[in-house]
């Protein structure tokens, strides 16, 4: 019961990784406040757990600050930010749009700050913590991608900032970096490896990118959810600035020897 009496704010926690980030607090005697631009599955979370669902872009500082006054009033205090929000900026340099590099930015790296600024004056009164959702795309570039790996190395360096600037107040920020995670989102990246021609399934989908992974296999946002939640609770009282990979050991691969591979 890490949790009990604590009160977790979620952005995108309607589905995946926000969703059983979601589901651990809650089973460790937490509440959750969920917030999301679609009403639909953050009411389904939120009824399933006792919790409270904000139909809101984590993005608009208006509408986050009302978020913030609403979670207040009803749990009576925010102790966790969980910045999940997040979405795609995928593309090569030379074809991307501004309007789709403004979209990634918006997604990835605005909620981020709108949210962080939004609940850091009731997190330093809770010595509350913050654990931020990057990716491994925000340590090494992936192909095409120059909107999304951007964003991602970017959210790490927000979340440091953050951990230098507030860890004398009281609150803790780290970051965890997942690798393949089988979501909805990881899924629609399946089915274009299969448009492709690349595999018949999802399953030999998820198989193909895993390939080289050291455990052979893509996360659960279940796996993942144990790391955020890890690194939310007290059981991380020391740790301020961490950037904890959950990729299967992907990113220790040394990428060159791949030939030697048997």
């Amino acid at each position: 019961m890490r949790f009990k009496n604590k009160t977790a704010l979620i952005t995108g926690g309607g589905t995946g990784i926000g969703t059983a980030v979601a589901q651990r607090i809650a089973a460790e005697g937490g509440n959750v406040v969920l917030v999301g631009r679609r009403k639909e599955p953050l009411d389904a979370v939120a009824h399933e757990l006792g919790g409270l669902a904000i139909s809101a872009d984590a993005a608009d500082s208006d509408k986050m600050g009302d978020a913030v006054k609403q979670a207040i009033a009803h749990f009576g205090a925010i102790d966790i930010l969980i910045a999940n929000a997040g979405g795609h900026g995928v593309g090569p340099t030379t074809e991307m749009s501004d309007e789709t590099w403004e979209q990634s930015t918006r997604l990835n790296l605005d909620t981020l700050f709108v949210s962080a600024r939004a609940c850091l004056p009731e997190l330093i009164k809770q010595n509350g913590s913050i654990v931020v959702l990057s990716s491994i795309a925000g340590l090494f570039a992936g192909p095409d991608a120059i909107g999304y790996v951007t964003m991602k190395h970017a959210c790490i360096g927000l979340a440091k900032s953050l951990a230098r600037d507030y860890g004398r107040k009281g609150v803790r920020t780290n970051t965890v970096c997942p690798g393949w995670v089988s979501t909805a989102m990881a899924n629609d990246q399946m089915r274009d490896l299969i448009g492709q021609g690349k595999a018949n399934s999802i399953e030999e989908a998820y198989a193909l990118v895993t390939r080289d992974v050291p455990l052979g296999r893509a996360a659960t946002a279940q796996d993942v959810a144990g790391a955020v939640c890890f690194l939310a609770s007290n059981d991380a009282a020391m740790i301020n600035g961490a950037v904890l990979t959950v990729d299967g050991g992907s990113s220790t691969v040394d990428v060159p020897t791949l030939a030697f591979t048997s």
